[in-house]
């Protein structure tokens, strides 16, 4: 559960700047925040959302456990609308069409409505016009919560109808402190700081059987295609694409394997504590050295960059990792 105090303890500006508005009665209709992946925008929106429609605030701070902040938790509460890229990766015109039909009725329990639009920088050309129509009508019984990663990505007619949140990254040390102090190992949090910035999502991933598969997959492909690269594509179909099935899914999988080649790369120029997966002894550091240059790692670097990219455009995932499994073999 996040309160006010945690989120001006993780993002001091932006979290002050909004609770002075909190306090002061003066929210806009419409706020951009913008923050890298693991900064805390979702936790801020359902903050927020919670603070305008909890009956039970103690000053500005929502009780957090009442009927409607749980609901809210759960994107379960009508007067809330959440606005998501759907499997296919972007968000449609007709999905900011079904908003606006949902925002023509009156509110069902409460007096105000809220609505968040997460990755907005998937906003299709179509659908930010549309968005761009709420924004130049603003309802007072109504606020907007706009989520990105990319704030170049979002149209200059959006942005300058908002008032823009920028978020700072945790820092490692605050990072670590935080999971050491409660019985995370050191290393783990070293790893997953490369993962998300978000403490919450950390401790998230440590306790998800999914991720850790996911880990141990990546490992087992990594040894894969520096002992047996001969049975690569074998393992892609029969392991790798049994496990990662969706596109997030699918982005978590090239994260972790970008990870180890990363590591690879930084074994090989000596930048070895800036390593997250492997560590100093590692047969499988020296295994790399053996079978890719420093012009290889790089190469491999840039094409899964390029497979994420991929994927984010809805091409066949299968046809993904052949393509890149055929470029670490070369």
């Amino acid at each position: 559960m996040k309160t006010w105090s945690n989120i001006v303890e993780s993002q001091p500006l932006a979290g002050r700047i909004l609770k002075s508005s909190i306090k002061q009665g003066r929210l806009s209709h419409a706020y951009l925040i913008s923050g890298s992946q693991g900064t805390g925008k979702r936790a801020i929106a359902l903050q927020m959302a919670k603070t305008i429609l909890c009956p039970n605030k103690s000053g500005i701070e929502p009780c957090s456990d009442c009927v409607i902040c749980h609901r809210v938790d759960e994107n379960n509460y009508p007067d809330v609308f959440w606005v998501e890229p759907e499997e296919k990766g972007s968000i449609g015109k007709e999905q900011v069409d079904e908003l606006y039909k949902e925002f023509s009725y009156s509110s069902l329990e409460s007096k105000d409505k809220i609505y968040i639009i997460t990755h907005a920088d998937r906003l299709t050309v179509n659908a930010a016009n549309r968005i761009l129509k709420f924004l130049e009508e603003p309802n007072n019984r109504a606020t907007a919560l706009i989520l990105t990663e990319n704030l170049q990505s979002i149209i200059p007619t959006v942005r300058s109808r908002c008032q823009l949140i920028e978020l700072a990254p945790l820092s490692f040390n605050r990072f670590k402190e935080e999971l050491v102090s409660e019985g995370i190992q050191e290393a783990d949090a070293v790893f997953l700081y490369a993962i998300t910035k978000d403490v919450s999502e950390a401790k998230l991933l440590l306790e998800d059987s999914w991720f850790a598969e996911s880990r141990k997959l990546m490992v087992q492909l990594i040894e894969v295609y520096l002992d047996r690269p001969e049975d690569a594509y074998l393992f892609i179909h029969q392991n790798w694409l049994k496990h990662f099935t969706k596109r997030n899914e699918h982005l978590r999988g090239l994260d972790l394997l970008l990870l180890a080649f990363k590591d690879f790369l930084y074994f090989y120029v000596g930048s070895k504590e800036s390593m997250v997966i492997f560590h100093q002894g590692d047969r499988r550091l020296e295994k790399a050295m053996m079978s890719f240059s420093e012009e290889d790692l790089v190469h491999i670097l840039e094409s899964i960059l390029d497979a994420q990219r991929k994927i984010n455009a809805n091409v066949n995932p299968s046809l993904v990792m052949e393509q890149l499994t055929f470029k670490i073999k070369r």
